[in-house]
C-alpha cells in the first residue's frame, strides 16, 4: 500500500471513531451526562456530576470499544445505550 492510500485509510478509520464517540456523547447528554468531544473529535471528556476529575474515553481495539480508566473499563461500540449507561453509572460513584 503506498503512502497516499495509508493516509486515506487512516482518515477513514479516524471518522468511524469520531463518528463513535459522536454517537456516545449525544447518547450522555439524553442522560443529562455533560460530555464534550476533544482534540479534534478524537477524545470525549465526560464530567463527573460531583467535583472531581473528569474520565476521558477513546475508540480503541481497532474501533471496536469505547475504553477510559486507562483502558481497564470498556464497552463495545456498536451499543451505544449501554456504553452511555454504563459510563453513567461509572462517573456518579
Amino acid at each position: 500500500m503506498n503512502s497516499i492510500m495509508a493516509a486515506a485509510m487512516a482518515g477513514l478509520a479516524q471518522s468511524d471513531e469520531s463518528y463513535a464517540l459522536i454517537r456516545l456523547r449525544d447518547q450522555l447528554v439524553l442522560l443529562g451526562v455533560n460530555a464534550e468531544l476533544r482534540d479534534n473529535n478524537s477524545a470525549l471528556m465526560v464530567h463527573r456530576p460531583t467535583s472531581g476529575m473528569p474520565v476521558w474515553v477513546f475508540v480503541g481495539y481497532g474501533g471496536a470499544y469505547y475504553s477510559w480508566q486507562s483502558a481497564e473499563q470498556r464497552h463495545p461500540v456498536d451499543d451505544v445505550e449501554g456504553a452511555a449507561n454504563v459510563l453513567a453509572k461509572y462517573i456518579a460513584k
